[in-house]
């Protein structure tokens, strides 16, 4: 079980990474938001525990950023502020749960045990931006409203979300879309995803085209109607 520890308290940190170790969790830590982002984009986690006052930037804004690039593992905010706003704040921002320091590390385990046995039972949803995804059904969805989508569409969405916000490249989607075909067109991937780009827009998400790499699906920026 891989678990994110991002703490700017050196010795807290080493404390609590100590004793989950001894608990059966392969610890990453992190002191600042920018080590923070760089280990969740270059790693897979499946839960995290998150401090809001780094160094480098405030907790709530690191934790919608990686809310909006798709990662979607339980995460706990672990800080000192104990006021109900706070609170709030962090949970209407992504949080799944909320911890006031000075805590009892038996039920931080209780309250992780917790969390992860709830993202099993969702772990067939992905989301990002507005955007729902049955990875079992097969549909997605913004609110109440069905997109409609080819099973091909299906395939590559279900390929990208699945990824998070890493790259996928051009050959694991082909082979995705076509697992049978031999005799697809080189330019019929860039159709399938072309149009699942445009159904995508009403969700706030885009599909990004890496030159040289691939593709990765991301939450919309002002210039995603530019994507070819």
């Amino acid at each position: 079980m891989r678990l994110l520890l991002v703490e700017d308290d050196l010795m807290l940190a080493r404390g609590v990474a100590a004793a989950l170790s001894q608990s059966g969790y392969a610890v990453e830590t992190a002191a600042t938001a920018a080590q923070a982002l760089r280990l969740a984009r270059s790693s897979e986690f499946d839960v995290g525990i998150l401090d809001l006052g780094l160094p480098d930037r405030d907790g709530f804004s690191l934790l919608r950023d990686l809310r909006e690039h798709g990662l979607a593992i339980p995460i706990l905010i672990l800080s000192a502020r104990d006021a109900l706003n706070d609170r709030i704040r962090g949970l209407d921002t992504g949080a799944d749960d909320y911890l006031v320091k000075p805590f009892a590390l038996g039920e931080l385990e209780a309250r992780l045990r917790a969390l992860l046995r709830r993202g099993e039972e969702h772990a067939r949803m992905r989301h990002i931006g507005d955007l729902r995804f049955d990875t079992q059904a097969k549909w997605a969805a913004v609110g109440d409203r069905m997109i409609d989508l080819t099973a091909r569409e299906v395939a590559i969405l279900e390929v990208l979300l699945a990824r998070g916000h890493k790259i996928v490249s051009k050959q694991a989607l082909f082979d995705a879309v076509f697992p049978t075909e031999t005799e697809a067109a080189p330019n019929a991937l860039e159709v399938h995803v072309s149009r699942l780009r445009q159904k995508l827009r009403c969700a706030g998400v885009t599909i990004r085209s890496v030159r040289g790499l691939g593709y990765r699906v991301e939450t919309a920026g002002p210039d995603a109607a530019a994507q070819p």
